[in-house]
């Protein structure tokens, strides 16, 4: 079966076709390592670690980049809030990405370059564009001059016409255009740099990921890929340098994931409301935390919140609890079953996770329901669940999903419970006392249906109400 693409260039869906038949390229724009990884983060990375996972699993071989900004404002304030290097504050963070993706079960893609490392590169492309009349050197800063690339503003539907001097850049009266970017600037007294044809200086952000990008994939790849924040500026002008400098298509297909808000609100610092996945990643289950930013579409936004979070544990621990009651059915080794090629249906519709994670919950019920109502199964029937078994499995890796036996899922949930939940359990009890005092028996069955898919066991005495761990 073909794979159909929403490409945020043309606006539509389109056949994958990629340049070399047989071969995925894939470069997906990574953090500015300044400081922790937050749930946005983790979602850009979970959307794109489950498209290479499942072009594998479709036998394509996959080449995918996923770079680090090692140097830009942001990282040279913060190094110098604390006293010490660009350079020690970007590896702290990266190593800090890292063992939070890890976490997340997020295999590594196959390189991880921080811009630092192709300063070169970087300075080689600018010339070209110099060269080719699409940049121009002001004190020592290079510029691109948009009003040079008559497709500019393709990506984001802009038109520079429209765009009030001055709105959302800042004002340079050096700039032959106020939108006209960074691609080379001059170091300022302290910061850190390197030498140039243009004198000490630093990388522009867009500059960096075109380079990088092409020293591992060429001047044409198939696939980039980032969040829909990243469409304008950073990616319009990628391909306004990229295409300029080497007058050829960049990447074919853009595909960018929606946003994750919280509780209804937009992420931000200001709102003090960013969560951070080391946060997350000790209050539950990670591979709950896969589930839910892959039970939305990619392109859909997120609403991330303690009740979406409790519903995706819940989630996870039935899955593994049928995983836990299909273990006498050894999994089938044949190509494969109807599940699966449900699960590929969904998938090669743009990647829709949403309802092929659907097919997956239809598939535990169905279990669920014959092993209730059966004590016994003929040769056929065997055969069928063992197969529903395999699938599971196999939809699990895509997904990344199912890296621990149901044993040992439950053992440590059990240790989880122990440790980080005792506190928001007795609230919820609390909770649950008031909503029957209040006579609001809905809300009390409600938190007792929770504390359930907790793992929690709760008894109502004469002296109060007590709980404890179920067994596992």
């Amino acid at each position: 079966m073909s794979i159909h693409i929403y490409n945020s260039l043309t606006r539509k869906k389109e056949l994958f076709e990629p340049y070399t038949p047989g071969h995925v390229q894939m470069y997906v724009c990574g953090p500015t390592v300044y400081d922790d990884a937050h749930i946005g983060h983790a979602r850009s990375v979970v959307v794109f670690d489950m498209l290479v996972r499942y072009f594998k699993k479709c036998d394509y071989t996959v080449t995918y980049i996923r770079n680090f900004t090692d140097i830009d404002d942001k990282i040279i304030q913060r190094a110098r809030a604390l006293n010490i290097t660009t350079e020690a504050l970007a590896q702290k963070y990266i190593d800090a990405f890292n063992r939070d993706m890890d976490a997340l079960f997020v295999r590594h893609p196959d390189k991880e370059p921080k811009a630092t490392s192709h300063i070169s590169d970087i300075i080689e492309l600018v010339e070209t564009l110099i060269q080719k009349k699409h940049a121009y050197v002001v004190d020592g800063d290079v510029y691109f001059s948009v009003t040079s690339f008559t497709d500019y503003g393709h990506l984001s539907g802009r038109k520079l016409e429209d765009m009030a001097a001055g709105a959302r850049v800042d004002i340079d009266e050096r700039k032959h255009n106020p939108h006209d970017f960074a691609l080379w600037k001059s170091a300022k007294p302290g910061e850190p740099f390197w030498e140039s044809p243009w004198g000490k200086g630093r990388p522009g952000w867009h500059i960096e990921c075109s380079a990088m990008s092409m020293t591992f994939l060429g001047q044409s790849f198939d696939i980039h890929g980032g969040g829909k924040d990243l469409i304008f500026p950073h990616h319009e002008n990628e391909i306004a340098q990229s295409v300029a400098a080497n007058e050829k298509p960049y990447a074919k297909y853009w595909v960018h994931n929606g946003f994750v808000n919280i509780d209804r609100e937009k992420m931000s610092k200001s709102l003090g409301n960013v969560v951070l996945i080391k946060d997350l990643v000790d209050q539950y289950p990670p591979e709950a935390i896969r589930l839910l930013l892959l039970s939305s579409h990619y392109r859909s936004p997120i609403d991330f919140n303690e009740q979406a979070m409790h519903d995706a544990v819940s989630g996870l621990n039935k899955l593994y609890a049928a995983l836990e009651r299909l273990e006498p059915f050894t999994p089938s080794d044949t190509e494969a079953g109807d599940l699966w090629q449900r699960f590929c249906v969904s998938m090669n519709d743009d990647f829709n996770s949403a309802q092929a994670i659907g097919f997956l919950f239809d598939a535990v019920r169905y279990i669920n329901r014959c092993l209730d109502e059966s004590a016994s199964f003929n040769e056929k029937d065997t055969q069928n669940i063992a197969q529903i078994h395999a699938d599971i499995l196999k939809i699990g890796d895509v997904l990344g999903l199912f890296h621990q036996t149901p044993a040992e899922y439950a053992d440590t949930q059990q240790k989880r419970l122990s440790k980080g939940q005792d506190a928001a359990i007795e609230q919820l009890i609390a909770e649950r006392i008031q909503a029957r005092k209040d006579k609001n028996w809905a809300r009390a069955d409600e938190i007792r249906s929770q504390l359930t898919d907790m793992g929690i066991m709760i008894e109502d005495r004469a002296d109060g109400t007590r709980w404890k761990y179920m067994e596992a």
